[in-house]
């Protein structure tokens, strides 16, 4: 941790004061997922969310917000809150809550799914999770919250509603307005509309579908379509590919399985984790019991439904290693029907497509979302979000989790509410939510922390500086051998690795990287070791550049006989 707390921001040399009611989003405003909010007040502070992101490239898979900036005030932390357990908002809780140690506070279902992820963590024990009731209220030091719910893709979203002797803000996490959840409470507009009653300082509110018009649809829409359309293939074996945190989608499917005569199998752990949570916190338990793999290959093709993970092409999920011949049971040919039900998350395009390209080489009929009604959104589109401006009726509206444009257009839509103190802000933006506007005081840095190994690390950090360059640039390994006199003693040595084409190219490469270090005076590295190396590494780096167009690193060794 030491390394980590190296830099420490200029405001965090002070705390919130009684007359403050602060707002710093350290995660999740500018960019969609990574999700970490931080209220202050009266010298505490209040946490809402910690999310992650997944990442491809230098080793690291998951990239979380970097939380440095409320380390050194660990222990004014008084609780960690979190709005539903989607990894962009409570996936970080492995990898962060030994810095933080501070008690957690959710709703059954999402409590559930925590305790599923640091099962495995030797502190698992140290951290106390406090179940709160559907619709229940909390005080976590000086921040009174409420649970008010809500709908969205998973079971038991709620907005908070935090309240301080300053005022209240209304937090809605993720959302939408599902008049048929199907899984779950409708939402308790009337809660929300009673708030807008008593007046609320300011709606920090999704912006994720901000662009798009009209409403985001009913999961009972999908139950309909998914019935449809698998009952047109009676002879064939259905997949059906979906996030696994979408409750309400699996027992969509596990119910349309069963009225058509197909037997369920699960493909992948993660499903039978979220399947394992609902069913402690109530959901669930009317489908049939789930059967497995290897009873479903030896079954008849038209009475088998999968279930799987891979909507998104992630590399591990179970679809994955279908479609890659990996899995060691089930394959895949054109008496399979996969649908994705499911949306493509930006970013995750061509690992998706390259998942698809290998089920249709294996003759697999594909219907996806594009071609049929059976995704719908998690997150309010513009009739919503007016309908929650409706509601709530806010002195102020903060738009966050989406991208700039997200922002912008959520920002214009909270003016026509009759919003007019309205900020789009970003991560860092220290604001402070006053009786009559909100303002941003300081700007804190920001950044992400990256998983390498079994560690978190800045993204910044100087390691993968040096992954990233030698991923795009190549080493060379020089080993020099120099008497104690000065002289040489043994030809320079080079190990070229992600540099030149093995052969001839590399061959001409290292005689003439020979002829280089051999012109380069010996007695040097003796009389000024650090100059000369640095001297040669230039030299090096430049011959290189001339002949193929690569500044590679340069290590350099020197061996004194």
């Amino acid at each position: 941790m030491d390394t980590l707390l190296r830099v420490l921001f200029p405001f965090m040399k002070k705390l919130p004061s009684k007359k403050d009611f602060w707002f710093l989003p350290l995660g999740g405003a500018g960019e969609i997922g990574m999700n970490l909010n931080l209220y202050g007040h009266d010298q505490q502070w209040l946490m809402v969310d910690l999310g992650i992101t997944f990442h491809d490239r230098l080793g690291v898979e998951v990239l979380s917000p970097d939380p440095s900036a409320i380390l050194p005030f660990q222990k004014n932390l008084k609780g960690l809150v979190l709005t539903h357990a989607h990894e962009d908002h409570v996936g970080a809780i492995p990898y962060l809550w030994p810095y933080l140690r501070c008690p957690l506070y959710a709703t059954p279902f999402t409590a559930a799914i925590i305790r599923q992820k640091i099962s495995d963590k030797i502190w698992a024990d140290e951290v106390e999770i406090i179940e709160v009731p559907l619709s229940g209220t909390v005080q976590i030091g000086h921040f009174k919250v409420e649970f008010i719910t809500i709908t969205h893709s998973i079971a038991e979203p709620n907005v908070l509603a935090i309240t301080t002797p300053l005022g209240t803000v209304i937090h809605t996490g993720d959302w939408k307005i599902d008049p048929h959840p199907l899984v779950g409470e409708a939402t308790n507009f009337k809660r929300l509309q009673e708030w807008g009653d008593q007046g609320v300082l300011a709606l920090v509110c999704d912006s994720t579908n901000a662009l798009s018009e009209g409403s985001s649809g009913s999961e009972q829409d999908v139950r309909d379509e998914l019935n449809r359309l698998i009952g047109e293939f009676p002879n064939h074996r259905v997949t059906v590919a979906c996030f696994a945190s979408n409750i309400a989608r699996l027992e969509t499917i596990g119910l349309t399985a069963a009225a058509h005569g197909r037997k369920v199998c699960l493909v992948g752990r993660s499903l039978y984790r979220m399947v394992a949570a609902a069913q402690y916190a109530g959901y669930l338990n009317n489908l049939p019991g789930f059967i497995s793999d290897r009873e479903a290959v030896d079954m008849p093709p038209e009475k088998v439904l999968f279930i799987t993970t891979g909507s998104q092409g992630e590399a591990r999920s179970g679809l994955a290693r279908i479609s890659s011949l990996q899995h060691p049971v089930i394959k895949m040919g054109p008496r399979d029907v996969v649908f994705f039900s499911s949306r493509v998350i930006p970013g995750n395009e061509r690992h998706i497509g390259s998942l698809q390209n290998r089920l249709v080489q294996s003759g697999v009929t594909l219907i996806t979302a594009n071609d049929e009604d059976i995704h719908v959104s998690g997150h309010p589109a513009r009739d919503e979000l007016k309908q929650m401006y409706q509601w709530v009726r806010p002195r102020s509206a903060i738009p966050v989790h989406g991208e700039a444009r997200h922002l912008h257009a959520h920002a214009q839509l909270a003016k026509e509410q009759g919003v007019n103190d309205v900020l789009a802000t970003q991560n860092g933006s220290l604001i402070q939510l006053g009786a009559e506007s909100v303002s941003v005081i300081e700007q804190v840095q920001t950044g992400r922390w990256a998983l390498d190994g079994d560690r978190m690390i800045p993204m910044d950090s100087l390691v993968l500086k040096q992954r990233n360059k030698l991923s795009m640039q190549g080493i060379i390994f020089i080993t020099v051998g120099i008497s104690a006199l000065g002289s040489r003693t043994r030809l320079p040595q080079f190990t070229l690795l992600g540099v030149c084409q093995p052969g001839e190219e590399e061959q001409d490469l290292k005689r003439d990287l020979q002829c280089l270090v051999r012109d380069m005076p010996s007695a040097d590295f003796i009389k000024d070791e650090t100059n000369s190396m640095n001297d040669l590494r230039k030299v090096v780096r430049q011959l290189v550049n001339q002949r193929l167009g690569k500044k590679p690193l340069v290590e350099i060794h020197i061996v004194k006989d």
